[in-house]
Parts: C-alpha cells; structure tokens; sequence
C-alpha cells in the first residue's frame, strides 16, 4: 500500500498491530472481528496504521513506544466505546 511500510522491521509491525488489536478489543464493545493494516509513516513523521473493526474504518496514531496517541474514527457504525473506558482509556 505504501512504500513507507519498509522502514518498520518485522517486529515493530508486528508489535504496533498487536497495540492497536489490543486497544480496540479493550476499550470498545461487541468487537467481532479487526483487519489491522502494516503500519506506514504519516507526513509527520509518526507510526500511523489504518484498519476495521466489524467492517468499520478506523486509522490510528501510534507514539514512539507503540501506544495510541490518537484514534480517528471514520464511521457513524463504529462500535460504541466502554462505559468503564470513556472517561480514561483502559488497560490494553
């Protein structure tokens, strides 16, 4: 998809995939399935990976460490957050 995805090596992608599967399943609800894409490089310069969430589009910011730094939903079906997870984000 972009010709970025090469500057991450295996375990970098691998682990920034498990960090954004990881996050969905915990702060959101009724999740049943999650394509998360390899992540590339936004014109920023920081780790960025798109994906779905029960067919729903998200795109996520990652920080340095492979925790989310910002979520960008792009649909109004997007499953609801958590109660418990809307406050502060829960563990993930």
């Amino acid at each position: 998809m972009n010709s970025n995805t090469e500057k991450y090596d295996e375990e970098t992608v691998k682990e920034a995939k498990a960090s954004v599967t990881s996050y969905i399943e915990n702060n959101y609800n009724d999740i049943n399935s999650i394509e998360v894409n390899d992540p590339y490089e936004a014109e920023m310069g920081s780790i960025t990976v798109r994906g779905k969430a029960n067919g729903e589009d998200f795109s996520v910011r990652l920080n340095n460490d492979l925790t989310i730094a910002v979520m960008s939903i792009q649909s109004e079906n997007f499953p609801q957050k958590k109660e418990e997870c809307k406050e502060k984000i829960c563990e993930y």
